[in-house]
């Protein structure tokens, strides 16, 4: 079993800057593929980002967003830069199986609480 918890949300202008973190516990990190995906109301939840032997990202993010790791820490984390209010969401950590390359939520298999992201004008 495989324990996430997401930190670093918050509220933030739009063209700042914020760093989430997601701590795992239970198994490492480096025998897991680790992704953020991020939810906001009246959408399906979407993918963001994705690190196991590569880094992937969502076409929205690319440019902005860097998705990074510390197996020493056993933490995720996710930088994100020149944010704009489309990116206000609740964002959630997520493991599964180091083979997965999936940014279909359902293929994820564990996942975290959820951080808030809230981007104004």
């Amino acid at each position: 079993q495989v324990q996430l918890v997401e930190s670093g949300g918050g509220p933030v202008q739009a063209g700042g800057s914020l760093r989430l973190s997601c701590a795992a516990s239970g198994r490492s990190i480096s025998a897991l593929a680790m992704a953020w995906f991020r939810h906001s109301p009246g959408k399906e939840r979407e993918f963001v980002a994705r690190i196991a032997w590569g880094t992937r990202y969502a076409d929205s993010v690319v440019g902005r967003f860097t998705i990074s790791r510390d197996n020493a820490e056993n933490t995720v984390y996710l930088q994100m830069n020149n944010l704009k209010p489309e990116d206000t969401a609740l964002y959630y950590c997520t493991a599964a199986n180091f083979l997965v390359d999936s940014t279909v939520p359902r293929d994820w298999t564990y996942w975290g609480q959820g951080t808030q992201v809230t981007v104004s004008p």
